[in-house]
């Protein structure tokens, strides 16, 4: 198979897809792998890395949309990355469909195979979305701190306060990994931490392993009114795999936080659980509502990319060389942790959530994937 490992084109994104190393092993399993001119660079990976790996470099996106079987990335595609991607051709990425109308339709018309990686399955977990929600997490606090601070915006409190000074209050909306990784990093810097989860299993594990000054609570529209209301820094930690996120903090609330208060919404690209938060980018990532700081950054870990390049390479590479040895129908009969990321294939939605999102037909996978 044809490997394609394009430069990431979405603004302020500096991650890539695939290490050198991983065009290595994928060469030793005899397949090719095209590399766009200084698709790693960003993230440290010179082209000379890649060529040392066996990897071939071609001088466009075009070249490697062309020519590839498989197409290997890290965000969802762009719009003029859609216009190349053709019928069959597999796309193996973050999608994140349900933020995003225009992005649903525009890969359905292409009838290519599209494989997400925040959808696929393994034990009951998300593996290839767990290591960007564990640096998502940590960078929720890591520039919430930030923007408390009063020049950039924030009301000037220190998160761990100092002695004879309370701390910050941090409110973390969802138990899952953003939140239990958020927690970690709050309570560790020092802040009053509270953890809301509609899970009381999960609120017992969380209330178990966490330190002292996190306090879990569980989720209902009455704590979340007041724990709003209290927040120096609120992170919005709330996934529903492949599906939108839920509207747990309304406008009406948003009135009712602190002036120079800061928000995180780490859900902002499955559409964001806080009713006024929308999509920013690193070069320009907070906005005001009502007097409260918006970071609304929906690739946070590129800001780390080359440490979220290496723990997101680590969790898809095994999966890709799969896909690549086997293709991808087989391999989704072999591994049911593939079969859970076709999301598309040839003009259909496989994926239950996405087609409820758009009220698309919804198509089960076993209909339509192809028996060799």
């Amino acid at each position: 198979m044809i490997i394609g490992v394009p430069k990431e084109i979405k603004k302020a994104e500096y991650r890539v897809s695939l290490l050198p190393v991983g065009a290595e092993m994928l060469r030793k399993h005899g397949h090719k792998v095209l590399v766009e001119k200084g698709a790693g660079v960003g993230s440290g990976f010179p082209d000379s890395d890649y060529r040392a790996a066996g990897a071939t470099i071609v001088p466009s996106a075009r070249a490697v949309f062309r020519k590839a079987d498989m197409i290997i990335k890290v965000k969802e595609p762009q719009a003029p990355e859609i216009k190349m991607i053709r019928k069959d051709q597999i796309v193996f990425t973050y999608f994140h469909f349900a933020s995003s109308k225009p992005l649903t339709t525009g890969m359905l018309k292409t009838g290519a195979v599209a494989i997400a990686y925040e959808t696929m399955v393994r034990d009951g977990k998300l593996p290839l979305l767990t290591p960007m929600s564990e640096v998502a997490g940590r960078m929720a606090i890591q520039e919430g701190a930030k923007y408390l601070e009063r020049p950039m915006g924030g009301m000037g409190v220190l998160l761990g306060g100092v002695p004879g000074v309370e701390p910050a209050h941090v409110v973390i909306l969802g138990g899952g990994v953003v939140g239990t990784h958020a927690a970690k990093m709050a309570a560790g810097l020092g802040a009053k931490v509270s953890i809301l989860d509609i899970d009381l299993e999960r609120l017992r594990y969380l209330s178990d392993v966490l330190p002292a000054n996190v306090t879990v609570l569980m989720s209902n529209p009455a704590n979340v009114r007041r724990m709003v209301a209290s927040a120096d820094l609120l992170v919005g930690a709330v996934l529903i795999p492949g599906a939108k996120a839920p509207r747990l903090v309304t406008r009406p609330m948003i009135k009712t936080m602190k002036k120079g208060a800061v928000i995180v919404d780490v859900a902002v690209d499955q559409g964001g659980c806080i009713e006024t938060i929308h999509a920013t980018y690193h070069t320009d990532p907070v906005y005001f509502v009502d007097g409260v700081v918006h970071y609304g950054v929906a690739n946070m870990p590129g800001a780390v990319c080359r440490t979220s390049t290496i723990a997101l390479t680590n969790a898809t590479l095994p999966y890709a060389v799969k896909i690549a040895d086997m293709g991808y129908a087989k391999a989704a009969r072999a591994d049911r942790t593939i079969w859970t990321g076709i999301n598309m294939l040839r003009g259909t939605v496989n994926d239950e959530a996405v087609a409820k999102a758009f009220k698309l037909k919804y198509t089960p996978l076993e209909s339509v994937l192809p028996k060799r």
